[in-house]
């Protein structure tokens, strides 16, 4: 039965950031970070109207492309439910294609707003497919619809014909994990990222990443000590130093002195996670080479507050 939704029917959705990867878990691992996009959408009469403040404000679109808004439409015709009309307000501080899945909160926050207004009728499951689908991969977008850490896996159709599907699995976080994000001031592009990758990979490498993946697994929710060795890779990250050279530098110099550093998503981002602080000298040479630091906590899951007519 069809949801026609009432005019001045409001859905505020509070989103966090994500760090994907965590290492070698490619298109796999991610964590929820406490940096967050708002996006209050109310429903109209009539017509769209778009309204950003923060970062992007003067780069992303004002109108139906906008992501947020074409996640709060497929949620909707996932839902069965109409609006006659939207007005969707954005407050970013997620930066930007730096790696901290600022595109994929914006599919979350479209989804979570689409089922907040629709009355909530899908479940976390079906979210987490409805995000990831507008990226390909479920790790960011898996990890700011459930919170803490999250596995997230893609199943393929062996006919061709039918949907990916996406799923994902919560991780709890060791309550003394705390990551620290190191932001260049340039964007990078993920299918640019990507390209530099090889396609094809030794055994020997694959099953270091195997292990690896499986020792981060553990780090994360039990064993802490075993960051460092939880965030080794051989599968991407030394293929993308050469274009990313800023953050490979800042990984390398950070993992020399034994913090469990790795590049966040597809960059340019270099993130630590960590249970005891870091020299603060060296997140002042951090800053004094151009880099904002934010010291971040493990995040929850998206929230939805909705006010009815």
């Amino acid at each position: 039965m069809s949801i026609d939704i009432e005019v001045g029917t409001t859905a505020t959705v509070k989103v966090p950031a994500s760090s994907a990867n965590l290492g070698p878990g490619y298109d796999t691992l991610g964590i929820a970070l406490s940096l967050y996009d708002t996006v209050e959408v109310e429903v109209t009469a009539s017509g769209l109207e778009v309204e950003i403040f923060g970062e992007g404000a003067d780069e992303l679109p004002h109108d139906g492309s906008h992501l947020v808004v074409k996640a709060i439409r497929a949620a909707l015709t996932a839902a069965d439910a109409h609006a006659p009309g939207l007005r969707v307000v954005c407050h970013n501080t997620i930066p930007q294609s730096r790696g901290l899945g600022s595109s994929a909160s914006a599919a979350v926050a479209g989804v979570a707003a689409g089922n907040g207004l629709a009355g909530s009728p899908l479940t976390n499951e079906q979210l987490v497919q409805l995000s990831a689908a507008f990226e390909g991969h479920p790790d960011n977008s898996s990890a700011s619809v459930l919170g803490q850490a999250v596995v997230s896996w893609t199943t393929v159709p062996v006919d061709g014909r039918t949907a990916p599907e996406y799923k994902a699995a919560t991780l709890d976080v060791h309550p003394d994990i705390k990551v620290t994000a190191l932001i260049p001031d340039f964007h990078a592009s993920t299918q640019a990222v990507r390209r530099v990758l090889p396609s094809h990979v030794t055994h020997s490498d694959a099953a270091f990443n195997v292990s690896r993946t499986a020792v981060q697994v553990a780090a994360l929710q039990h064993y802490p000590e075993l960051l460092w060795e939880g965030t080794r890779d051989r599968l991407h990250q030394p293929y993308r130093s050469d274009v990313l050279p800023v953050t490979a530098e800042w990984v390398n110099r950070l993992r020399n002195r034994g913090y469990a550093a790795y590049l966040s998503g597809a960059g340019p981002t270099c993130a630590v996670l960590h249970t005891e602080p870091i020299d603060a000298a060296i997140l002042d040479d951090a800053r004094a080479a151009g880099l904002r630091v934010l010291e971040l906590e493990v995040a929850g899951p998206v929230e939805v507050t909705v006010s009815r007519a």
